[in-house]
């Protein structure tokens, strides 16, 4: 049994249909990863943010979850502060006052684009005195003399007094160690079986009212992040961003792109998208724009007699 006319322009515009809504995507780099904004460098995956920093942050779809990664582990990023271009995390091996635990240390690749905030402090704890690189053996050998910093040691002291999982294991205060990583090794790696310190604790916004009273110290680790060598943000970035965009990279060469609502790319900006505040290209005009010799295509087709 032949079809007519509209049956057959039914079923050719419905299968069009299905063809088109496989190819138009969703807006593949994401506003949020949990309660944390993204925006510019970070970036939610491949294509995303800045092509520096894709590889050394993710957010995990699943659990919303947003990761630093390097080659020391994991660790959950907790907030950004994009005004002062800190990144924060924490990380789950750090000994603080609810719990002490042994830890391997901290470091940062030497080509990622961070760098120890100067608002970071750590602290190494239970360090070997006699075998530690931070206590140096005095020249005729009758002692050692510490590498740390001496104008924080009240830092150990508090530490090992007024926190309570700590001073529970009664570690003698002479093998903390404030760490200043200028003076004890490459500023990006904290390696504590090389620097003998069976753990070890950082915090960070640490201000005269809060030094005695470590339980409510900011345990974890500020970042600080540079845009580029000049550190200047990229106006196109902001361009795209105002326009309900999100900035991201080709990934075949690593140029700008802008990902706008609806899956579409562009060099520039989202604004082509609206018109007065409101969006005046609907999903048919999305799929034009995507593929016009297709509809050329499924146009001629309908209008055959």
């Amino acid at each position: 049994m032949s079809m007519n006319h509209s049956s057959s322009t039914l079923f050719f515009f419905l299968l069009f249909f299905f063809f088109l809504s496989s190819h138009v995507s969703s807006q593949a780099c994401l506003k949020t990863c949990g309660q944390i904004p993204i925006k510019y460098p970070l970036g939610t995956g491949s294509g995303c943010g800045d092509p520096r920093f894709t590889r050394y942050i993710k957010c995990d779809p699943d659990q919303q979850t947003l990761t630093l990664t390097t080659h020391t582990g994991c660790y959950p990023i907790t907030s950004v502060d994009y005004t002062k271009q800190i990144i924060y995390v924490t990380d789950s091996s750090m000994s603080t006052c609810a719990c002490t635990r042994p830890s391997q240390g901290f470091g940062l690749d030497w080509d990622a684009p961070f760098s120890f905030h100067d608002d970071t402090v750590f602290t190494l704890l239970d360090c070997a005195v006699d075998e530690s690189p931070v206590f140096k053996p005095l020249s005729n050998s009758t002692g050692r003399v510490s590498l740390c910093d001496r104008q924080s040691s009240s830092i150990c002291n508090f530490l090992y007094s007024n926190c309570r999982a700590i001073s529970l294991i009664n570690l003698q205060e002479s093998t903390c160690c404030v760490y200043v990583p200028l003076d004890l090794g490459p500023s990006f790696e904290m390696d504590l079986q090389k620097l003998r310190c069976s753990s070890y604790s950082g915090f960070y916004n640490l201000g005269p009212a809060q030094e005695s009273h470590p339980e409510n110290w900011n345990y974890g680790i500020a970042l600080k992040y540079k845009f580029n060598v000049f550190d200047e943000y990229p106006a196109v970035c902001g361009g795209c961003e105002r326009s309900n965009g999100a900035c991201g990279y080709n990934t075949q060469t690593s140029s700008f792109v802008c990902n706008c609502p609806g899956g579409i790319n562009t060099t520039s900006d989202c604004f082509f998208l609206y018109n007065s505040g409101s969006i005046v290209l609907p999903w048919f005009s999305r799929a034009w724009m995507m593929y016009p010799l297709s509809w050329v295509a499924f146009w001629t087709v309908m209008n055959l007699p």
